[in-house]
């Protein structure tokens, strides 16, 4: 089936917000659809959405996991947005602002009607964490789909990278939802194919 094309080069900067509530403030959720990128503070998530709108520098990269600490809001067009959502687990901060990361991150996937798609990244090496699969749960029970993205691919020879799929894609279906388990490296540009052609299907929903 043949979507209409998404200029994904096109996305800018909106807003960043603590929480839902200041972005409900800022952002009425009724306008628009949201496509969501979340994972762990080392996952390869900014460098992700770097690479999926052809922009160096429009999500912050840094070799200090952890420095999305705010919702951040990307439009593409009119209606159609991007969010970056606060990493979690492995960044060397306070318990008491991790603990309101994964708040803010529980509120936007089960209160935030506008979105339709979470993206998870996932570092190969290591996919599949309790805290990335609480956070597919979370999505699961509230009918948001999820690509799951096993990123750093290229940190992988390509038997075992093959071998690591067909292992997670089994271990995916324990989550009873609608789920799509595929390979990433923003570094060689692979599954960026797939990961534009999932959120073009998403926006068109």
């Amino acid at each position: 089936m043949e979507f209409p094309k998404i200029h994904f080069q096109k996305a800018r900067f909106l807003i960043s917000a603590p929480d839902i509530r200041h972005l409900d403030r800022h952002l009425p959720e009724e306008n628009g659809i949201e496509i969501a990128f979340a994972g762990r503070s080392n996952a390869g998530k900014s460098s992700a959405l770097n690479r999926l709108t052809r922009q160096n520098n429009l999500a912050r990269t840094s070799k200090t996991p952890g420095r999305t600490q705010l919702i951040n809001v990307f439009e593409i067009e009119e209606g159609k947005r991007l969010i970056d959502l606060p990493g979690y687990g492995f960044a060397k901060v306070p318990l008491a602002m991790k603990l309101k990361w994964q708040e803010a991150l529980s509120e936007y996937l089960q209160k935030r009607t506008s979105l339709k798609g979470l993206v998870v990244l996932m570092d190969i090496r290591h996919p599949f964490k309790n805290l990335d699969q609480q956070l597919i749960y979370w999505a699961i029970d509230a009918n948001i789909p999820v690509l799951a993205l096993l990123t750093k691919a290229d940190k992988l020879k390509h038997g075992a990278r093959k071998l690591t799929l067909i292992k997670m894609r089994e271990e995916a279906k324990r989550f009873d939802g609608n789920i799509q388990v595929e390979l990433f490296s923003s570094l060689q540009g692979l599954g960026v194919d797939i990961l534009e052609k999932k959120i073009t299907s998403w926006y068109a929903l």
